[in-house]
């Protein structure tokens, strides 16, 4: 997507004049990355808006807002996942926005078509494999199922935010009956029941107890970056696959924010995830996180750069959004637990 000349304006002014604008805004975040200090402390600089922070788990941050209703402070709501910002606009606690600076810069299938949450970051949901013992790893989402990996998969429980999108996306791209057959595929390859988080998943190959998992990409790109306890040592051992490149693409999971509901600072709130959309945030995101721009042109950090070009699945995410539910039916029809 080419960015407009106004856009540029428009986010050169917000970040020049300091003196601009002023007040507060109040954030309720999810995110828990220190490199993420340098969002709000330049935005604060820049803006002379000061940013009260809010933290904690997505699902606690949203019931809060539910339960603050109309008194809620909250200017802003920023969590991670597809899953998740849908959870929120359903639950009524976002608000549609008018920004041509987001309308231009984020892709449409990274916002919500009512406007109402955009991503601001991506990260691949890839496919990893023993370059030892793995001949031929799968090159699709779909091939997690074949009989030929029984017993050498290492995935995440089926609660987890990231495994329900990857699975809504299924559901969107394939249809329900390749989807439950991919489920009960998965489940039967399993080398263990599901456990852990991502990097769990990527030391079970170090350790032997699988031979294939499924992680996002930046859990990978940050054992390269820095030492990880039980992955970086051994990290070399680890291949890995950007699934379906002759087909939809990568499954990219989000990290995203919205303006809320009833949002006292709303115009501070939408300067804000402007920033969000600068070459500057958006190099913060890569660099300091090892996540992917959604903003076209920006460079990668050094870490992600070196896992590839690849093709991106680009599918509405608002359509997969929409069969999370089915998506959760479907793991437990499955028995993934």
């Amino acid at each position: 997507m080419l960015k407009s000349s106004a856009c540029f304006a428009a986010l050169s002014i917000l970040i020049a004049s300091s003196a601009a604008a002023e007040g507060e805004l109040n954030l309720y975040s999810s995110r828990h990355y220190d490199t993420d200090e340098r969002l709000y402390s330049d935005f604060e600089e820049a803006t002379g808006i000061t940013i009260n922070r809010i933290e904690g788990k997505a699902d606690e941050l949203i019931a809060r807002m539910e339960a603050e209703g109309a008194n809620s402070p909250a200017d802003i709501l920023i969590t991670v996942d597809t899953s998740r910002l849908a959870r929120a606009k359903n639950a009524g606690i976002l608000q549609s926005i008018d920004s041509p600076v987001l309308e231009e810069l984020i892709p449409s299938n990274l916002q919500d078509d009512d406007n109402q949450w955009f991503g601001f970051s991506q990260r691949a949901r890839i496919i990893f494999y023993d370059k030892e013992t793995v001949e031929n790893p799968p090159a699709t989402y779909l091939d997690l199922a074949k009989p030929e990996y029984q017993g050498m998969v290492c995935i995440r429980s089926s609660s987890n935010t990231y495994n329900q999108t990857l699975l809504a996306a299924i559901v969107t791209n394939h249809g329900p009956d390749a989807a439950r057959a991919w489920a009960d595929g998965v489940v039967n390859n399993m080398a263990r029941s599901p456990q852990g988080g991502d990097t769990d998943q990527l030391r079970g190959i170090i350790s032997g107890e699988c031979s294939i998992s499924v992680s996002n990409s930046y859990y990978f790109a940050r054992a390269m970056r820095k030492d990880v306890k039980g992955l970086s040592q051994d990290i070399d051992k680890i291949g890995f696959v950007f699934p379906a490149q002759d087909a939809e693409g990568a499954h990219m999971n989000l990290s995203g924010g919205g303006v809320a509901a009833h949002a006292p600072n709303k115009d501070n709130a939408i300067k804000f995830l402007e920033y969000l959309a600068s070459d500057q945030a958006q190099q913060y995101f890569s660099n300091g996180n090892d996540e992917f721009p959604v903003v076209a042109g920006v460079p990668l950090a050094e870490t992600v750069a070196k896992l590839g070009e690849f093709k991106a699945d680009t599918v509405n995410l608002t359509e997969v959004a929409k069969n999370i539910p089915e998506a959760q039916i479907i793991f437990n029809e499955a028995g993934w637990r």
